[in-house]
C-alpha cells in the first residue's frame, strides 16, 4: 500500500468514526426521571436521592426523583415498564417488587423479563435472625432442634404477609422441616416492639433495628442470612455455614429501564453508577443503613433477578400470599 493509499484509509476510518458518533445521539441531554415505588423517607428513595445527585454532578442534567407509591410497589414498576426506552426514566427499587410480586399478584400488568432493562444492583442487605433471649437456643441448630421439640410453639413476626421477612421465615421452616407459626404485623416496629417484650419469640429483621438491642443483651443475634458473612459483623455466622446449609436470603436493590433502552445508553449509567458505588463515600452511607454497595454489570444483575425469582416461587405458594 502506497503512502497516499494510506493517508485515504486513515481519513476514511476517520471519518466512518465521526459519521458513527453524529449518529448516535448525546445523553443525556435533558433531565432524567428517576422512579422509586415507595414514598420520601424510605430505603429506594434514599438510593434514589444519592444517585440522582451523582448523577447531576457527573453530567450536569437534574435528576428528579418521582416517588410512585402503593400495591407493594406495582404501581412504580408498571409505570417504569410503559416509559419510552430512552434513558430518561430509570427505577430505583427493591427486589421484592420484580421477584416475588409475579409469585402474589394474579394479575400483574408487568413482566420482570420482558419489560425491564438490567442497569446495576445497587446494594444488598441480608436479614438477622435474632431471639428473644428466654428462647434456649444460641446456634441455628439448636435453634432448629428446639423448635423440632416444641412444634407450633414458637412463633416469628413480619412485616406483613407476603413481605420478604414473611417468607423468609417461610423458607426457614420448609429447609428445617420444623413450624414456628408465622404472625404478622403492620411494620417492623411494632414487630420488634413485641419481640423485646416476648410476646414474639423470633424475627428476620434488617440489621439496623435489631443491632442496638443485640448488643444490650435484650435480643440474641443467631445468624445472618446472606451467602457471605456480614461485614460489620463478622463474629456472627451465616444460617447456611452455621446448620442450615444451602439457605440464603438477601434483599437488593436494582436499578433498571425500560426494555428496549439503548445498550449503549445502558452502559453509561451503568458505569457511572458503579464508579459512584464503588467510592468509600456511598459504601460507609450504605453500612450505616446496614446494607452493602455493590456495582454489579447488567449481566449480573439479570442473573440475581432470576435466582431471586426462582428462589420464592415455592415459599409464596406455600405461604398461601396471595392477591389479585
Amino acid at each position: 500500500m502506497t503512502t497516499q493509499q494510506k493517508v485515504s484509509l486513515a481519513l476514511l476510518l476517520a471519518g466512518a468514526s465521526a459519521a458513527a458518533e453524529a449518529a448516535e445521539p448525546a445523553f443525556p441531554v435533558k433531565p432524567i426521571r428517576m422512579i422509586s415505588p415507595y414514598a420520601a423517607g424510605g430505603g429506594s428513595d434514599t438510593l434514589a436521592r444519592i444517585l440522582g445527585q451523582k448523577l447531576f454532578e457527573a453530567w450536569g442534567q437534574p435528576v428528579v426523583v418521582d416517588n410512585r407509591p402503593g400495591s407493594g410497589g406495582i404501581i412504580g414498576a408498571e409505570t417504569v415498564a410503559r416509559a419510552t426506552p430512552d434513558g430518561y426514566t430509570l427505577f430505583v427499587t427493591p427486589s421484592a417488587v420484580l421477584t416475588i410480586n409475579p409469585h402474589i399478584y394474579s394479575k400483574l400488568r408487568y413482566d420482570t423479563f420482558r419489560d425491564f432493562a438490567p442497569i446495576t444492583m445497587a446494594s444488598n442487605s441480608p436479614y438477622f435472625l435474632v431471639v428473644h433471649p428466654k428462647i434456649p437456643a444460641a446456634s441455628i441448630k439448636e435453634l432448629i432442634a428446639y423448635a423440632k421439640a416444641n412444634p407450633g410453639k414458637m412463633n416469628y413476626s413480619s412485616s406483613g404477609n407476603g413481605s420478604s421477612t414473611h417468607l423468609a421465615g417461610v423458607l426457614f421452616n420448609n429447609m428445617a422441616g420444623i413450624e414456628i407459626v408465622h404472625i404478622p404485623y403492620k411494620g417492623a416496629a411494632p414487630a420488634i416492639v413485641d419481640l423485646l417484650a416476648g410476646n414474639i419469640q423470633m424475627r428476620f429483621s434488617s440489621v439496623v433495628p435489631v443491632l442496638p438491642h443485640v448488643r444490650s443483651g435484650r435480643l440474641r443475634g443467631i445468624a445472618i442470612s446472606s451467602a457471605k458473612r456480614y461485614g460489620p459483623l463478622p463474629e456472627i455466622p451465616t444460617i447456611s455455614e452455621s446448620g442450615l446449609p444451602g439457605y440464603v436470603v438477601e434483599s437488593f436493590y436494582a436499578v433498571v429501564a425500560p426494555a428496549g433502552t439503548p445498550s449503549a445508553i445502558i452502559a453509561k449509567i451503568n458505569a457511572e453508577i458503579v464508579r459512584n458505588l464503588k467510592s468509600q463515600e456511598i459504601a460507609a452511607h450504605m453500612a450505616n443503613d446496614g446494607a452493602e454497595a455493590i456495582g454489579s454489570s447488567p449481566d449480573e444483575l439479570a442473573k440475581a433477578l432470576r435466582e431471586d425469582h426462582a428462589r420464592w416461587a415455592k415459599p409464596v405458594k406455600d405461604s398461601g400470599a396471595r392477591a389479585d
